[in-house]
């Protein structure tokens, strides 16, 4: 592994051109040792839609010099119909983007600064695709360090959860809707203008298109490598953090997919050498091993690297924003986390217990129940993580256990099995693992959610008959958490969750028969089991700030129609890339409204505000975009208006109806 005595002269490309075959340029940054040509390095691709020119800029000055200087070209490609690319995007991950991906791989191995081998990297949509290109084998692809991703795009991802629907289905597609729409750097393309009112004209508006598959269906199993790991042979390192949507994917590809390598720190959705909370990690040093031992032959022992390594938090009182997260490192030798064992916890009419006992509960929650769930993706920096569980456990049936005798690691995915009935055909479940503290303040550990007509799998569901008792088993999300001696746990089932999912049709009364929790608890870590090198990243991103980044929310209610609404704003400030010149700036705003007691009064609004800036030549967009329904359908309406130095140059709407499927 290089060290920083023998780091190699880099140049940088900021357009480097890639013509695919069917004429389409794909444009690229491109950073590379100078002397390539006569020593060739290994390639470390990231793909990605999110803009290298003025989107990506932040992370990917930390990351991607720090790698070319110890002997690898990087190439941050902006994919087709986004930044700074030609042509139009459709969807995300379609066999188009993944197409295009194997041709930038097999071109980029041919030239002769390459050796030959390719590593593909990224975070949340580049983490997801590297995985799927990675199933794809292209040749030259040898490695990939996938990091906040997903191994099922159905059941792990910001559109459904449990067969429930994400409310994130339409505030990122939203988002998408808005990030999209922005022009290419009008220095770079001499017909800016024409790709930009192209890209406007053609602009999918994507929660439509997602809402249309309810169920798992073809189009979730596209790109869900979960259902066949035999297919990637790249060898794959897979990060992710406590604090961030996508918990699940680094097990289940520990224990999926021979050689796989994980590693789960107690960050959100943020590459860990500058992720929050804190303890951050040397994770370029991590990937360097990774990328040298398989990209160029060096033995830097990552093979005998415990499978699975994650930070155990330290039980916390609940915060809606942490910088530092205590704890310890523990590490896995073989496997992920099946192998540990389960102590059973029973729901009874006495609270939570080792021993079984009678059950007759009644759940029945107010439609705003769900209030302190927090951010479904901790993403923006902001006051994003679940508050304080007491208001939402209010409003749910609880169960508690006795204080525990000794400190109590909890590490997997907690299973739940209930029997219960319900008055309606159509409903759904929120399950929350809680820490309750001696003063009766409380903390979610982890949680999970179902929609009682998925509970024979989300192929084919179908209605409960009302009265009539059922089984219902499902995973809460993964956790690595501490419960300190003393504290309780606490089971807090609620038939709502807003406004992380959307509401049932109709309010609904569920009663529990039977309930057990399976709590993997792990041996008690008392010290750390690993460690890693301490952070390091390149030279930052050289910007001059317009305008300071801001975020927001706030509780509403309205005392005349009892309307209760989660407000959120966030800008993301202004700045001006000092190298360039380029201005970019975005604020975000969504508003999540419903009554307490009626489902069908739910909606969700975004408005979103693009702004670049170069010369005498002001862009802007701005996106609209609403969901609400009735009992049968769901109602969608999107509004895009394009605007080149205040004028209103393009503007289009769309609206949709798509009915209720089960949902």
């Amino acid at each position: 592994m290089a060290d920083d005595t023998s780091l190699r002269d880099i140049e940088e490309d900021a357009d480097f051109g890639i013509t695919l075959s069917d004429g389409c340029r794909l444009s690229a940054r491109l950073w590379k040792p100078k002397d390539a040509g006569s020593d060739p390095v290994p390639v470390i691709l990231e793909y990605l839609p999110y803009r290298k020119r003025d989107g990506t800029c932040a992370r990917d000055a930390l990351t991607h010099p720090w790698f070319a200087a110890r002997g690898y070209a990087c190439l941050r490609v902006d994919i087709r119909g986004n930044g700074d690319s030609e042509g139009l995007m459709q969807d995300e991950y379609t066999p188009q983007e993944l197409a295009d991906a194997v041709e930038v791989i097999n071109q980029i191995a041919a030239k002769d600064w390459c050796n030959g081998r390719v590593g593909m990297m990224g975070i949340s949509w580049g983490g997801f695709n590297s995985l799927q290109v990675a199933a794809l084998d292209p040749a030259p692809l040898k490695a990939v360090i996938t990091l906040c991703s997903t191994v099922d795009r159905y059941a792990d991802d910001i559109h459904y959860k449990g067969g429930c629907l994400l409310n994130e289905n339409l505030g990122w597609g939203s988002t998408m809707w808005a990030y999209s729409s922005r022009a290419p750097d009008p220095a770079l393309r001499p017909d800016w203008r024409a790709m930009w009112l192209e890209r406007l004209e053609n602009e999918p508006f994507l929660p439509a298109v997602w809402l249309r598959h309810q169920r798992r269906d073809t189009y979730w199993q596209h790109g869900s490598v979960c259902e066949d790991y035999s297919a990637i042979k790249a060898k794959v390192l897979a990060i992710g953090g406590w604090g961030d949507a996508y918990k699940n994917a680094v097990p289940q590809l520990v224990e999926g997919l021979p050689g796989a390598k994980g590693i789960v720190g107690p960050w959100v959705h943020k590459y860990p050498h500058f992720a929050v909370p804190e303890p951050r990690i040397g994770f370029l040093q991590e990937a360097l091993r990774w990328w040298d031992h398989w990209l160029k032959d060096i033995d830097t022992g990552v093979t005998q690297d415990p499978d699975y390594r994650a930070y155990i938090m330290d039980g916390a009182r609940p915060q809606r924003w942490y910088t530092e997260r205590p704890g310890r490192w523990v590490a896995e030798e073989y496997g992920a986390t099946t192998h540990i064992p389960h102590r059973s916890l029973h729901l009874t009419n006495n609270g939570l217990s080792d021993g079984a006992g009678a059950l007759r509960a009644e759940v029945s929650s107010p439609q705003d129940c769900g209030a302190e769930s927090g951010e479904y993706c901790a993403i923006w920096l902001g006051p994003e993580m679940p508050g304080d569980q007491r208001r939402d456990d209010t409003h749910s049936t609880t169960f508690d256990s006795a204080p525990a005798e000794d400190d109590t690691d909890i590490f997997g995915a907690p299973r739940i099995t209930l029997r219960l009935s319900s008055d309606q055909p159509q409903t759904q479940i929120a399950v929350r693992l809680n820490h309750v503290h001696p003063d009766g303040a409380t903390t979610r550990i982890t949680y999970g959610v179902m929609n009682l007509s998925h509970r024979d799998g989300h192929a084919n569901p179908s209605h409960l008959t009302p009265g009539e008792p059922v089984r219902v088993v499902f995973h809460l999300d993964h956790i690595a958490y501490r419960l300190p001696k003393g504290h309780k746990l606490r089971v807090s089932v609620s038939t709502n969750y807003w406004p992380l999912i959307w509401p049932a049709p109709q309010a609904a009364r569920i009663t529990l028969h039977s309930g057990t929790m399976n709590l993997p608890v792990r041996r008690t870590a008392r010290r750390d089991e690993c460690q890693f090198g301490p952070p390091t990243a390149a030279e930052p991103w050289q910007v001059e700030t317009l305008r300071e980044a801001n975020s927001l929310r706030r509780r509403e209610t309205d005392m005349t129609t009892g309307i209760v609404s989660l407000v959120i704003e966030d800008d993301f400030g202004k700045l001006r890339d000092i190298e360039h010149g380029l201005i970019a700036g975005s604020v975000a705003r969504e508003r999540w409204d419903i009554h307490p007691d009626d489902p069908l009064s739910a909606s969700g609004t975004c408005h979103w505000t693009e702004e670049i800036e170069r010369d005498n030549i002001r862009l802007r967009t701005e996106t609209h975009s609403k969901m609400w329904c009735d009992a049968d359908t769901f109602f969608l309406s999107a509004r895009i208006e394009a605007y080149e130095n205040d004028e209103c140059i393009y503007a289009r709407d769309v609206s949709d109806q798509i009915p209720r499927d089960h949902i």
